[in-house]
């Protein structure tokens, strides 16, 4: 029977690659010259930690790192942006979590959406997955197209397509 799965798999290199693309962004500016800017990543938190002078820089180097990660086709719906807190003298900082996996709300959300839809498919939630099985590659689809269309919130790539 043919299936597949839908995941949300973020490559860490490829937001490594971003990270450092946008430091030496940091370092050729002339705004940024003499400011006191770090950007770093965690990648066993999945987690960027930014801290910087006022909330201008802030929204560049944002910009910057957002715009670097999409030229390296990761989603900018992956990142969870928290509140900007104020940190040490004169400094504000803001951590952005990268978000993996799907949720269960998420995953449920999207079996719900798919069940409305009638299609002779299953979807049965695995884990930080969903796996979408049917008889027709047509029905698969169908449900592919429908999911792109939606607004989930996360990225979803769909992988491991067997017929």
């Amino acid at each position: 029977m043919p299936s597949f799965d839908i995941v949300n798999k973020i490559d860490m290199q490829e937001v490594d690659n971003a990270v450092n693309m946008t430091r030496k962004m940091i370092t050729s500016r002339y705004d940024f010259r003499k400011s006191r800017t770090e950007l770093t990543l965690n990648k066993k938190e999945a987690r960027i930690h930014i801290l910087t002078e006022d909330t201008m820089k802030m929204k560049a180097v944002e910009d910057e790192l957002i715009s670097n990660l999409v030229k390296r086709k990761v989603d900018a719906k992956a990142l969870d942006q928290k509140e900007i807190e104020p940190a040490a003298k004169d400094m504000i900082k803001r951590d952005v979590n990268i978000i993996q996996g799907i949720g269960s709300d998420t995953a449920r959300e999207i079996v719900k959406m798919i069940k409305k839809q009638k299609l002779k498919v299953q979807a049965k939630i695995m884990d930080d997955q969903v796996r979408v099985s049917g008889k027709k590659i047509d029905d698969l689809q169908a449900v592919i197209q429908l999911l792109k269309a939606g607004d989930l919130g996360v990225p979803l790539q769909f992988v491991n397509m067997k017929s």
